[in-house]
């Protein structure tokens, strides 16, 4: 079971990420069911976790808009196993997506403060 936390109405958990030759960081982000992928991550970020680079593709945005973005090998620990994901380069703040959550049970009790739980689905 994962744990997060309701701040300023966005449920966050963090994860903690696996950066080649490197202990692992903990980085919060948000929860977006909106996107589809499994995570964004800054530019900035990326480059400090010297993350390996994967492809170039065209990310569809949910103002139906497309944008050119580059996307990196990230390993995260996610349930207490080891995943390698596809983590795109882009925006300020950290967003896990719906591919993350894939097979999984999403709680979320909406208030400041509130649990944000993730948890397999049985």
């Amino acid at each position: 079971m994962i744990h997060g936390t309701v701040v300023g109405l966005q449920a966050r958990m963090s994860v903690i990420i696996l950066p080649p030759e490197r202990s692992g960081v903990e980085i919060e982000c948000v929860i977006d069911t909106g996107f589809e992928g499994f995570l964004t991550l800054p530019p900035s970020v990326i480059a400090a976790l010297g993350l390996p680079y994967l492809i170039n593709i065209n990310a569809n945005l949910a103002n139906n808009s497309s944008v050119e973005t580059d996307v990196y090998l990230a390993t995260v620990v996610w349930n207490g196993m080891e995943r390698n994901i596809a983590a795109l380069a882009m925006g300020r703040r950290p967003l896990i997506g719906t591919a993350l959550l894939e097979d999984y049970h999403l709680s979320i009790d909406f208030s400041e403060g509130g649990t944000v739980l993730v948890d397999e689905i049985l």
